[in-house]
């Protein structure tokens, strides 16, 4: 079998910080990191690898992100591919899965498509969905873990808001995974890194994959980011110290002061 996993590299969310004026990311000097629910499809896949079966980690993004794939190599990945092209900036959901599905077809028959829920600097949840939508896949969303797959399925065991179910769905098909409450990210050792530089890893750009220049990038988004700001900082509370009796009114003084009223 082969299972393609699509990872993202992201900017440290504990340190990302927003410009006031101008409204956008700033990214300088910000370190990037593995999306840690794409890190945790990968895992998944290598997981479920059977004997034969090939593992191959895709990522669209500048140069840099090389660094990302990397680290899925020495976790245990055997191939990696960078989507890189100007072609490609600006890309919003729809057109960052489209570049990932002609990267797919590219690659020829593949069985899995792993992809994380969400991304820490978007959070959309799209991009998964949108593959299965444009390769014509089936697909499971919330996924803890593939529990088997056996034949032409896969059981998946999927987070509802009343706990778990147990989904049976037909491959090919695409995960998008939720890290488990238990999941410990995977610390390459130093050999895992030395052997992850004697693997595969290919750079592709727009051109390489096909489809026109207009469903790249900026030009084949149907959305755009408009502007980024952070939430709004919290005020400081209010520490009520009386006893239990005059806590009780002292609340009430204080939504009787905001213009509330029982």
């Amino acid at each position: 079998m082969k299972h393609v996993v699509c990872v993202k590299q992201v900017p440290d969310t504990t340190e990302v910080k927003v410009d006031e004026k101008t409204g956008t990311i700033c990214r300088e000097g910000v370190a990037s990191v593995l999306n840690p629910f794409d890190e945790f499809a990968l895992n998944e896949a290598l997981r479920v690898r059977g004997e034969g079966d090939e593992v191959i980690v895709v990522t669209m993004g500048p140069p840099q992100a090389e660094e990302a794939l990397k680290k899925c190599l020495a976790i245990g990945a055997d191939q990696a591919i960078l989507l890189c092209d100007r072609a490609f900036a600006g890309a919003d959901t729809m057109a960052t899965s489209f570049a990932l599905v002609k990267a797919v077809q590219k690659i020829g028959q593949v069985d899995m498509i792993f992809c994380g829920q969400e991304t820490l600097d978007g959070g959309t949840a799209q991009v998964g969905p949108e593959i299965a939508r444009q390769m014509g896949f089936s697909q499971v969303t919330y996924v803890e873990a593939v529990e088997q797959i056996k034949g032409k399925f896969a059981t998946c065991r999927k987070e509802t808001d009343d706990g778990y179910e147990r989904i049976r769905a037909r491959l090919p098909l695409v995960v998008a995974c939720l890290p488990s409450p238990d999941f410990n990210p995977t610390i390459p050792s130093v050999m895992d890194i030395i052997a992850a530089k004697r693997k595969v890893m290919t750079a592709w750009t727009a051109e390489d994959i096909g489809g026109g220049a207009e469903q790249f990038g900026l030009a084949g988004s149907p959305t755009q980011v408009v502007k980024s700001y952070p939430p709004p900082k919290k005020g400081q509370g209010v520490v009520i110290q009386e006893s239990p009796e005059d806590s009780v009114q002292r609340i009430l003084e204080i939504i009787s002061n905001k213009g509330f009223t029982a």
